[in-house]
């Protein structure tokens, strides 16, 4: 018999106060990671006797949303449910006992070490102090004594001497040993500063769930309890990785989907099973609402008469009542604004274009300590078609692209991709959302088997007509691309001419070529030059513009 319990919060029935308590203790079995929250499934299995009991679950976390708790369960026999309630309560557990120990110990373990540091640089200084006065001391032979006195035996001094060498001696080492003990009591502040960072916060906040029942014979239930929780996320990451190829072998891409977990939710989800969901439970349900829009013509702006200046402070207090006085600000001070009504917020709604959800192969464990958990999806292998980019104007730089197409299921969420080409690291890029059968360039760097070059040709003003004159805006560029590879590419030179935003200047392509293609991704005035170039074989692009305005007036290039 399968139970399905909503968790509400109900008031308990009188005879659920009779009811004989049965404690519970769950494990988590499955958790869903969305882009914004997860949801956690727990299983707890009990034993129940003939009459009313109260199932008490104990251990969810603080962090469960009190609405999304749901519990489902199979019973061997016939069972009744009264109500689910929940509460949060503070709980003092076993091993928040043990952490609490442990952190205490480690915080005195780290006094004490303070403690003897401080001893020991008391000695470090009290040697350098030493040295200072044995140092004061060995000048004593190459002072001149005072008249009364006479000078010291040279025997005397030799002893003198002797001892200032072995006292210098052993201030030194004691020093030194001092400072390597201080560099040790450092080492091991560090390591038990770092074990206390480790230590999972005490948790003395739960989640308690009360499921009110009735048996009717003795009997076994299973409980799956299912909840969210909002400090959890994950985000897509890429591993791209390009063989180039050679003559004889074609160019190959495996393209791993990575995701990086990341949860602060209370508990640790140790060896669970794991799903990724491209949903956001927690962003808003509806649209927002739209209010109606008016319309109408700008009032007119009647004069106003101008205020009088205000009174000296003098004058202005004179006219005060009393109790004006006692509530006027000080003088000198600023008076209060205005009131002004508060506009609220509103909330966007982000609608995700798709709903995915990725099984994570295995079990997998995510500390709630909010370090990234990367877990692999999936690997794609393709043979891609390469090619090189240049924009010559700004980078004589060619770089390499692979064109990547989205097999059919999932689509790509954005996310980053790590780049490696030809085993080699290259850098890190982006990858936008891409739906399935959509095809997209992939840049790996700097292609150093082709070449490019730029030259301007022409780049001068000048006037045109003989009653009524124009100027004229003449430039030309020649570019030189050459293959070094084994193989065909296509190369595509990108540049961009001016756009008129007026009808009496004119732009004009001038050259020997034409733009393969004008408005590149609908971005006006980006024109691409695209050319297949076999082994060792070069090209030579000369192309440029010619603008033209009336003499009267002037023009400006905008960025």
């Amino acid at each position: 018999m399968r139970l399905v319990l909503a968790a509400v919060c109900l008031a308990a029935f009188s005879a659920n106060a009779l009811a004989a308590q049965v404690p519970a203790t769950s494990a988590i079995d499955a958790v869903t990671v969305f882009l914004s929250g997860a949801e956690v499934t727990r299983i707890a299995k009990v034993h129940l006797d003939k009459g009313e009991h109260t199932i008490v679950v104990g251990d969810l976390p603080s962090s469960a949303v009190p609405g999304s708790i749901r519990v489902e369960g199979r019973a061997t026999g016939k069972l009744d449910i009264g109500s689910v309630d929940t509460a949060r309560k503070l709980l003092q557990r076993a091993e928040s006992e043990a952490t609490d120990a442990q952190r205490r110990m480690l915080e005195d373990r780290i006094q004490s070490l303070k403690d003897q540091r401080t001893l020991i640089e008391g000695q470090v200084l009290a040697a350098k102090t030493q040295k200072k006065l044995i140092a004061n001391l060995a000048q004593l032979p190459t002072r001149q004594p005072p008249q009364a006195a006479s000078a010291a035996p040279i025997d005397d001094w030799t002893k003198v001497l002797a001892l200032i060498a072995q006292a210098s001696t052993d201030a030194s080492k004691l020093s030194l040993d001092a400072e390597q003990k201080v560099r040790d009591i450092d080492r091991q502040i560090s390591d038990a500063d770092n074990q206390l960072s480790a230590l999972a916060p005490p948790r003395t906040e739960q989640t308690e769930v009360r499921i009110h029942v009735i048996a009717q014979s003795p009997l076994d239930v299973d409980l799956s309890l299912r909840y969210q929780v909002p400090n959890a996320y994950w985000a897509p990451l890429y591993d791209a990785r390009l063989q180039t190829g050679s003559k004889t072998e074609p160019p190959k891409l495996s393209l791993d989907r990575r995701a990086a977990i990341t949860q602060r939710s209370g508990e640790s989800w140790d060896g669970v099973a794991m799903s990724l969901s491209t949903s956001r439970p927690s962003d808003g349900s509806s649209a927002p609402e739209l209010d109606t829009q008016t319309v109408d013509f700008e009032p007119e702006v009647k004069p106003v008469a101008a205020p009088p200046p205000p009174p000296a402070p003098m004058a202005m207090a004179k006219r005060m009542a009393p109790a004006e006085l006692d509530a006027a600000p000080a003088l000198g001070g600023a008076i209060a604004n205005a009131e002004m009504e508060a506009e609220e917020t509103v909330s966007q709604l982000k609608v995700a274009p798709f709903d995915a959800t990725f099984q994570v192969p295995g079990r997998v464990s995510v500390a709630d300590t909010g370090e990234a958990k990367r877990v692999l999806l999936s690997t794609e292998d393709s043979e891609p078609a390469l090619g090189c980019r240049s924009v010559p104007k700004v980078d004589t730089n060619a770089y390499l692209y692979a064109k990547i197409k989205v097999s059919k299921g999932s689509p790509m969420l954005p996310g980053s991709v790590y780049l490696f080409r030809d085993g080699t690291f290259v850098g890190t890029g982006g990858l936008p959302l891409l739906q399935p059968g959509e095809n997209y360039d992939l840049g790996f760097g700097v292609d150093d088997q082709v070449k490019v070059k730029h030259a301007v040709l022409e780049d001068k003003r000048g006037e045109t007509g003989l009653i009524s004159t124009s100027h004229v805006d003449s430039r030309n560029f020649r570019v030189n691309v050459k293959n070094l590879h084994e193989r065909p590419i296509e190369v595509t030179i990108l540049d961009r001419v001016p756009v008129s935003q007026n009808d009496d200047i004119k732009v004009e392509m001038t050259g020997r070529v034409s733009p393969t293609t004008q408005n590149l991704d609908d971005k006006r005035g980006v024109v691409a030059f695209q050319a297949r170039l076999e082994p060792d074989e070069e090209k030579i692009l000369e192309y440029g513009y010619r603008v033209s305005w009336p003499a009267a007036k002037s023009i400006v290039y905008g960025p």
